[in-house]
């Protein structure tokens, strides 16, 4: 690393209360938070322990971004980055698995800050996950709709270096042109592919969110070039420097909010890395939200189960999950 109303929100909110055994009732400072969801499927979201934030691509330290997840496809070597979303489902880029879309030889690893751990850190063998299957976006096409999420073959095991990172369900314009959001990931530091120095820390960069007009005038000079799409936005900076790069792909990009850290996109494309006038494209989340519910409700299923889904509409209605509108 180089440096959507009111009734669908409800339903999304007992969607999710519905899926995960493991998930308590929310607390009305967490309900409160309305159209963002901040309990995927999940115990509370978007918590982290780390110290003061540092500007710039620089390594990060342990437990600072615990959602963060190293994807490998094992017999290619291949390296995605992704999320934890709860104890059992991870989300990528649907381009990390183009090629190889076989999930029985991807792992994921989690909580560990270096991509290389030892072969005797028995804790990194312990949070090593693997992957039962995978789901790609059915609209996937090049890099729109670039988004995929995987079922993990057994329950994560939370600790303080492993959480679940909040989902951003209200439009990604709501951090259009703030400075302070953050992306994480292994990926290579420069476009000539110069690789990670040992000890192969996790990198973080801050960027600022551009808004589509913008980065597609960008984009376009002095030639045309791909065009940012309502699925997507742009964040880095103007004059380069701060982007993701190879490697990075899947990863997440993340913003504050009162205190819990949301993630508002995922690593999917640019024209070379830091270059300036070139900022990095993201997978917008906000627009594919129906999709994440729907997948994870129906454990990847075409259809919600019937009887379960009947049982969902018979929940008492509760106005205070839906917050302001």
């Amino acid at each position: 690393m180089v440096a959507r109303g009111g009734m669908l929100l409800l339903l999304m909110a007992l969607v999710l209360s519905w899926v995960g055994p493991e998930k308590p009732a929310p607390t009305d400072a967490v309900a409160a938070e309305g159209p963002r969801l901040t309990q995927l499927l999940s115990t509370p979201c978007g918590l982290r322990k780390g110290h003061t934030l540092i500007v710039g691509g620089v390594a990060s330290s342990r437990g600072r971004w615990p959602w963060q997840a190293a994807l490998r496809e094992v017999q290619h070597r291949l390296l995605c980055g992704g999320s934890l979303l709860n104890r059992r489902w991870v989300l990528s880029a649907a381009h990390c698995f183009a090629r190889f879309p076989d999930a029985s030889k991807w792992t994921v690893q989690l909580g560990e800050l270096t991509l290389h751990p030892s072969v005797w850190n028995l804790r990194a063998y312990l949070h090593r996950y693997r992957v039962t299957d995978i789901f790609v976006h059915p609209g996937a096409r090049g890099y729109s709709n670039d988004i995929a999420l995987l079922r993990l073959a057994s329950p994560v095991t939370y600790t303080k270096y492993i959480q679940p990172v909040c989902v951003q369900a209200s439009p990604s314009s709501e951090f259009l042109h703030r400075p302070d959001c953050w992306v994480t990931g292994w990926g290579v530091l420069h476009e000539d592919l110069t690789p990670l120095p040992p000890p192969y820390h996790l990198r973080e960069v801050q960027v600022t969110i551009m808004n589509n007009t913008r980065c597609n005038y960008l984009l376009k000079q002095p030639t045309v070039l791909h065009r940012v799409e309502e699925s997507m936005f742009c964040a880095g900076a103007e004059g380069g420097s701060t982007d993701a790069c190879r490697g990075d792909s899947g990863g997440p990009l993340v913003c504050d909010l009162d205190g819990l850290w949301y993630q508002i996109g995922i690593v999917s494309w640019g024209v070379g890395c830091g270059r300036p006038n070139r900022p990095g494209v993201y997978t917008n989340i906000s627009q594919h939200i129906h999709w994440i519910l729907k997948t994870v409700a129906s454990g990847g299923s075409p259809r919600l189960d019937l009887p379960r889904l009947l049982l969902l509409l018979t929940v008492p209605w509760a106005p205070r999950l839906l917050g302001p509108t």
